[in-house]
This record gives C-alpha cells, structure tokens and sequence, in this order.
C-alpha cells in the first residue's frame, strides 16, 4: 500500500506517531521510499533516532536496517506554514499527528490549542493549495472530544476534520480522510498508568465519577484505524474503530483485584466528559458500517455520494451503551496484559 511512497507524519515523536513509525518500518504495508517524523521536540527526535539505533537484535533486523535508509527527522513547527510547506514539498503521504491533546491543558490554554489544532490543519491545506504540492493523501488524526465537544480540545479537534473536508474542495488533486477515536490504553496520561502507579503505592485509587466510562482501545488499533481510512477512506470521510467500552471504576476496580486498596472519588477535571461519543445521533444519519469500522460521509454534499452504501446508524455510538460487566474488562485486561502482575510498558515506550 505505501511502497514507494514518501511519507511526513508531522508530531510523529507523540504516542501515535511514534507506534505509526515503527509499524511503517516494520515493512507490513509496504516500504516506502522516505518516513521523515517532523516535529518541534528536538528532545524526542534525539531519543528516538536513538532507540532505532540501538536495535541490533535478530528480530529487529528488519526495522534496524529500514531505519538507516528510510527515516528522517526534522525540527518544525505546524504552526508555521513555511516550515509546513517545505517539509510538504516531497510527500506523496501526510499523517496529521501534531496537536495539543490533554484536556485540561487546553482549558488554560484555549489559545495554544488554536493555534495548533486549528491553525496546523489550516496551514497543510494552504501549503498544499498554494504551492501546487503533489500531496496525494492527508490523514488527519482527530479524538471522540470533537463529538458534542464541551472542552477545548474537543472543539479545536471538530474545526480541524472541518478544515480537512473542506480541503477535498480547495485541493482537488489531494484527497482528505480523517480516522477517530477515543483513549488510548497504557498511552502516557491515560487512566490505567496512573491506577498502577497509585496500587503500587497501596492506594488509595482515585476515580472522578463513578458512573464514567471509556471505550478500550491500544494503539495499534488506532494505527489500524489510520491506515483502514488511508487505504480505504473517501474524499472526506472519518474512520471510527468499533471497540468495547467499560466504566472506569470496573477498570480500577479490576486492576485491584483482592488488594485492600481503598477507591476515592475525585470529581471529573476541567473540561473532562463522563462518556465518550464516537458518533453523534446527528452524524449517525451520515454513518454507515464498513468491516471493523464505522464510517462517517462527509457532510458537505459536492463529497457525498447520493446514497449510503449500506444501512445508515440508527443511533449514537457511544461507550455508555453495550458496556463490559466486571469479569470481562478483568478478562480484557488480563489478555492485553495490563494487569499489575504484569510490568506496564507504555505504548510509546516500545522503542526505548
């Protein structure tokens, strides 16, 4: 699918980017010509061209030696759009990962969230429209937040596949996609992290609101997600992984297990929602079934196809409905060995 090509995956040292290069590399969707990881995070580039470098491992054989002919890096802003035009000059592929993520951040900091959610995605579709970029594809990396979106992150995220639908009318040549979803699971900040680090401590477990609940979803589903939309994906259509859901107090309550550690509630943090919503009853009109995945059509109508291939939703899809009893998020768990009796290793932390 991606032999040949020359890729940029701009926030390409975030938890996302990160896994996404190491599966490019892996050779499994072909090899492209070029993987160049832009970001403004010197630090990051540094530790990861680092952690390439000391593979040396039979089994890592295959990435090491990709790494030297196929990966570069390169310091950048998407927030400037000469820096975003130049880095964009020799893509063929472009994954939009770049983006302020943590929720209560961009509630104290709702202008830094503009300015690159907003202002990222708007400066892709102006590189790509001014210069004439040969950019085939562009897959923008969005959250559940932009669904009914009660905090920053959610509404600067809602703009951004926004401004990339639009982008199919103001690049013609360039086709736009998004791929969304919610949490991620062991990604640095998320829930489960924290809940290990408070048991070791021996407590107590801090929940915000009993009632919440998240779907559950790895990284590598996410990037399954991503390359489903870049291989399959419409001109202005949004991938949306269909995944279990469960209450967080039955995923601390299973990570407990029999330990005499007491649970607290906390409060839910600023900006932050009791359930997540992948598809709203609005965009369910709009969102047909497609293998793994929910798809949502493009709302403008020069994008939309007449009719919906395939029954429509009939409903929202969102992680209150169908949630996991008790023993099966234990059993999930357990499977995805993310138990305390097993050592946590962050999806990021794959490479170090």
């Amino acid at each position: 699918m991606l032999t040949g090509k020359r890729i940029v995956i701009t926030g390409g040292t975030g938890s996302l980017g990160s896994v996404l290069v190491r599966r490019l590399l892996s050779g499994t969707v072909g090899t492209p010509a070029a993987i160049t990881v832009f970001s403004r995070d010197e630090a990051k580039q540094h530790t990861m061209r680092l952690s390439y470098g000391r593979l040396e491992t039979a089994t890592d054989e295959v990435i090491y030696h990709n790494f030297e002919r196929l990966l570069r890096f390169r310091i950048g802003d998407v927030r400037d759009l000469a820096s975003v035009s130049s880095v964009l000059r020799d893509a063929d592929i472009v994954f939009n990962a770049a983006a302020l993520k943590q929720v209560p951040t961009c509630e104290y900091f709702p202008s830094e969230a503009v300015k690159t959610n907003i202002g990222g995605p708007e400066n892709i579709v102006r590189a790509i429209r001014d210069g004439g970029l040969p950019v085939e594809t562009v897959v923008g990396i969005s959250t559940d937040k932009a669904v009914k979106p009660v905090n920053v992150m959610g509404m600067t995220k809602a703009i951004q596949e926004r401004i990339f639908i639009e982008g199919n009318l103001e690049c013609p040549g360039t086709r736009f996609v998004c791929a969304r979803y919610g949490n991620v699971l062991a990604s640095r900040g998320s829930v489960i992290p924290l809940f290990h680090h408070q048991i070791r401590l021996g407590g107590p477990v801090t929940i915000t609101d009993f009632e919440m609940t998240r779907f559950l979803l790895s990284l590598e589903e996410a990037v399954d997600t991503v390359l489903a939309a870049l291989a399959d994906g419409q001109p202005g259509e949004t991938y949306i992984p269909r995944v279990p859901s469960a209450r967080v107090v039955d995923v601390a309550q299973a990570l407990i297990g029999e330990r005499p550690i007491e649970t607290i509630v906390t409060g839910i943090r600023p900006g932050e929602k009791v359930h997540e919503i992948l598809v709203s009853e609005e965009e369910a009109q709009l969102t047909v079934p497609r293998g793994d995945y929910y798809v949502i059509l493009p709302r403008l109508p020069e994008l939309r196809p007449v009719e919906p291939a395939g029954p429509i939703l009939e409903r929202e899809y969102s992680s209150r409905d169908d949630v996991m009893s008790t023993d099966d998020v234990a059993t999930f768990l357990a499977r995805h060995k993310l138990l305390p009796d097993h050592e946590l290793v962050l999806e990021e932390d794959m490479l170090r």
